[in-house]
């Protein structure tokens, strides 16, 4: 049974979730790794959402204001064992019903072009591509993703 928890960056279950995407990111990112890492601190994140499996927590996913009436979705990842079960795009919808309750209509998000998984993932989730947006604009490694969700 999948469930979902709204909390902050400073819960555990999230922290240690992040750990794991920030390894992997660590890897795929390589030279590039430092230029993304300085804008995925946990400091400016107050919404967060953690995905349980049978009480096991396997995904989680976050949200920060970009702009007054958009946010920007951070920190998303699933446990590799609990990938294909629609964990990301549950997270993916609970974000952004939050957002919406907050009043935002829009929201963004960057991944990487080397990650056809994720591009797929979020295009299935309604979102399409755009032009890079600040800090992401010129890096040829970024897809930038956007959505209106109110």
């Amino acid at each position: 049974m999948l469930t979902l928890l709204r909390t902050t960056s400073t819960h555990p279950h999230f922290r240690a979730l992040v750990q794991q995407l920030d390894a992997y990111l660590a890897i795929v990112n390589g030279d590039e790794h430092a230029f993304y890492d300085q804008f995925n601190g946990l400091e400016t994140l107050h919404h967060a959402v953690v995905a349980y499996l049978d009480g096991t927590p396997v995904g989680c996913g976050a949200f920060k204001e970009y702009m007054d009436d958009a946010v920007e979705i951070k920190r998303m990842f699933v446990d590799p064992a609990a990938r294909r079960r629609g964990v990301a795009l549950t997270v993916l919808a609970e974000l952004e019903q939050w957002a919406a309750a907050e009043g935002y209509v829009g929201c963004l998000l960057e991944t990487g072009t080397y990650m056809p998984d994720a591009i797929a993932l979020y295009r299935k989730g309604g979102y399409d591509v755009g032009p890079n947006y600040p800090p992401y604009d010129g890096k040829d490694i970024s897809c930038c993703m956007a959505k209106t969700i109110g």
